[in-house]
């Protein structure tokens, strides 16, 4: 019966550790309250997980070199609170502050998705392949509403999963490399909204704005989204390789 706890806190332990990074360090904490105090791990976990989120971690992170960006904000926003709660959206402050001043001067609200987790470069915020130094983002694309109005909406739960076109010749290309992770985000879309339509325009003029910014270094999206949406003489509008996963529902920023 112990060794079946013990498995079962274990697991509990990586999967909030692979999830959050620092969750499985707090389920330990409030184990050992709930176990000295005689409370309920449940109620302990919870109430000292919003603490850690809300008020303890934020300044410590800033000690790494890192910042949360905004739960609320008239330019910066997560797609839902899966992000923040999670841990997730931590950046250093260059890049935060390249955000804030992109929505600005773009006149658009920035939807971010996965940041990077608040310590430790190196640390792998899966299942992306590079978001673990702070200098990585992903944002949404920009959607209208089906009379053309535009809207902060995004037609996926998560954001990711939900593209532009299935008929993309680099992911069949990928696919019958043997990447078969490149299409994966599919199976995490849980579509909400499938009556938005992609706002070209708007996407098009926030990825010139995020990418004529000096501190930038790569912007990843889909080739033909590159040459559909005219951003031919972008350079660092790139393409990321067959090794990652679709950029055809998300944009994916990153800076020196």
């Amino acid at each position: 019966m112990k060794l079946v706890k013990f498995l079962g806190h274990l697991t509990i332990v990586l999967i909030l550790t692979v999830l959050t990074q620092v969750g499985g360090i707090i389920w330990l904490i409030s184990l050992v309250i709930a176990i000295k105090f005689k409370k309920k791990k449940r109620y302990v976990f919870l109430s000292l997980y919003l603490i850690c989120n809300l008020i303890i971690v934020p300044p410590v992170a800033s000690l790494f070199g890192r910042v949360q960006l905004p739960w609320f904000n008239d330019n910066l926003a997560p797609r839902n609170w899966f992000y923040p709660l999670a841990f997730r959206n931590y950046v250093n402050p260059e890049l935060r502050d390249l955000l804030l001043k992109s929505s600005k001067s773009s006149g658009i609200q920035i939807t971010y998705l996965d940041a990077n987790f608040p310590f430790l470069d190196g640390f792998p915020l899966l299942p992306h392949l590079s978001h673990d130094d702070g200098r990585k983002v992903d944002l949404s694309f920009q959607y209208t509403n089906e009379d053309g109005t535009k809207t902060n909406k995004k037609p996926s739960f998560l954001g990711y999963g939900t593209y532009v076109s299935s008929n993309n010749r680099i992911s069949q290309s990928c696919l019958e490399k043997g990447y078969w992770q490149y299409d994966f985000p599919k199976y995490l879309a849980f579509g909400l909204h499938n009556d938005l339509q992609f706002d070209s325009k708007s996407t098009r003029s926030l990825i010139q704005t995020l990418s004529s910014h000096s501190e930038t270094q790569k912007v990843f999206i889909e080739p033909y989204l590159k040459q559909s949406l005219g951003l031919e003489n972008e350079t660092r509008v790139r393409f990321h390789g067959c090794q990652a996963v679709r950029h055809d529902d998300h944009i994916h920023l990153q800076i020196k």
